[in-house]
């Protein structure tokens, strides 16, 4: 699949970041890979210290990678976090916004690697953890990105910003199909 770009929303710019692509990949029993790819003047970017990996929540509050996968005609879907310290989230939801529990039997594992001008993250989550009834090919999925800047501003990047105001829940930004 082409690199797919992701558009900064208009009320939240950040002139340090030149491009924010990611690649998805469908590998062997379904898995799906993500390699985020951020470009720019990253001495302006906040990007997280390492840490062990371990899920976390509030990832969102700072610079974080982040897919969205739902099933074509339900309304329930679900968010997965990767923040380049290696650390991860994931939750459920019924409905918009509406939590319920859930629990990752397999965590993503997640690789980054970061250049001067580039920081690229790989996440690869395996496929009992995707709603895979209908198969993949059923799925619509959100990318999105937080990114934080060195002034503490944080600027929110996604596929499609169907709303006003930055909002990566909105089903309507769900527009990529594996």
């Amino acid at each position: 699949m082409p690199n797919l770009n992701l558009l900064c929303h208009p009320d939240t710019p950040s002139p340090a970041i030149d491009s924010l692509q990611v690649e998805l990949e469908r590998c062997a029993g379904n898995a799906i890979l993500l390699h985020y790819r951020l470009t720019g003047d990253l001495s302006r970017i906040l990007i997280p210290a390492p840490k062990p990996a371990a899920e976390t929540d509030g990832l969102w509050q700072h610079t974080c990678f982040e897919l969205f996968v739902a099933k074509t005609g339900t309304p329930a879907y679900y968010e997965f976090n990767f923040s380049p310290s290696g650390q991860w989230a994931a939750y459920a939801f019924g409905a918009y916004r509406q939590r319920r529990p859930w629990t990752l039997c397999r965590p993503p594992v997640l690789a980054l690697t970061q250049t001067r001008n580039e920081l690229m993250l790989t996440a690869k989550i395996a496929a009992p953890e995707l709603p895979f009834d209908g198969g993949v090919d059923s799925l619509q999925l959100g990318l999105s990105a937080v990114v934080e800047s060195t002034t503490g501003d944080l600027s929110y990047w996604a596929l499609r910003h169907p709303g006003d105001r930055p909002d990566f829940h909105d089903r309507a930004g769900f527009v990529c199909r594996l």
